[in-house]
């Protein structure tokens, strides 16, 4: 069996390669640049917006896992409507989508790309976390942890989140890749959801001194990530905690949730932090 990964190099591909590569399956990374790799997989060398490039490297595969980088919302548009092009006509065995987050309502990137490759006819499973643990280790989060034993993050204190880290999702992609009996949502986060003090008791059970939770004001979190993504790349996340703001919880639905679907558990945050020796 050979599985196709985007960004297998990277935050969330890269956990997804290996579970594949632990479990027998022969992955092959899509890279941008093939010649420049230096992973343990075959490299593929694709660009995004080209649906022929994309083409010949999702034909004779058995699975292809994708999600769309960070970035301008025109330029992921592009993307997913180049990865449409190239499902309808290489026709992988199975596409396994992660959302990143992102919405799926219609006209969004996230929504394009599920929306298009349902209408090829593809075996297609939609894996839809909420938050990424891993935000909470972005330099400006986790320094005042470790420094003065408090985590700030732009949600309320009253806000309960299905978080779930990049590690869950390899395991529901990974077996989303080689079990084909479960197709459309499949949500992958905490059930049932945590607040921030729950984010902060995991911290402290893992560092072994007292951590608190703050809420941190919305600008001032987009300012603190603005040089690491650039201004056009932080503003759609901006955007998302200014819309979190306004909702009572951001949670997985337990019917269609990797729990009872897979029967897989997410990690929980001390165990999170120890599996990434944190």
């Amino acid at each position: 069996m050979t599985s196709l990964i985007h960004g297998a190099n990277g935050a969330q591909g890269g956990p997804v390669a290996a579970v594949l590569r632990a479990s027998g399956t022969t992955v092959h990374a899509a890279v941008r640049d093939a010649a420049a790799y230096r992973g343990d997989h075959h490299p593929v060398q694709v660009d995004l917006a080209s649906a022929d490039s994309l083409e010949q490297a999702y034909r004779g595969v058995d699975g292809v896992f994708v999600h769309l980088p960070v970035g301008a919302p025109d330029v992921q548009l592009a993307h997913a409507h180049a990865i449409v092009a190239a499902v309808a006509a290489a026709r992988p065995g199975r596409v396994v989508v992660s959302t990143s987050g992102y919405a799926t309502t219609a006209g969004t990137p996230v929504g394009e790309l599920v929306e298009g490759i349902e209408r090829t006819g593809v075996s297609l499973a939609v894996v839809a976390p909420r938050l990424f643990l891993e935000n909470l280790l972005l330099p400006t989060v986790v320094a005042p942890v470790r420094a003065d034993g408090v985590l700030r993050y732009p949600i309320r204190a009253d806000y309960r989140v299905s978080w779930a880290s990049h590690l869950d999702v390899a395991d529901v992609v990974a077996r989303l890749l080689t079990d084909h009996a479960v197709t459309g949502v499949v949500g992958v986060g905490a059930l049932p959801g945590l607040l921030g003090t729950d984010l902060a008791a995991g911290f402290a059970a893992h560092l072994r001194h007292d951590v608190t939770f703050e809420p941190q004001d919305v600008d001032a979190f987009g300012a603190s990530i603005e040089p690491m993504f650039g201004a056009e790349g932080a503003a759609p996340v901006v955007d998302s905690y200014r819309w979190r703001a306004e909702q009572p919880d951001e949670l997985v639905d337990e019917a269609t949730s990797a729990q009872r679907l897979l029967g897989l558990e997410p990690r929980t945050v001390e165990a999170w932090l120890g599996d990434l020796g944190v």
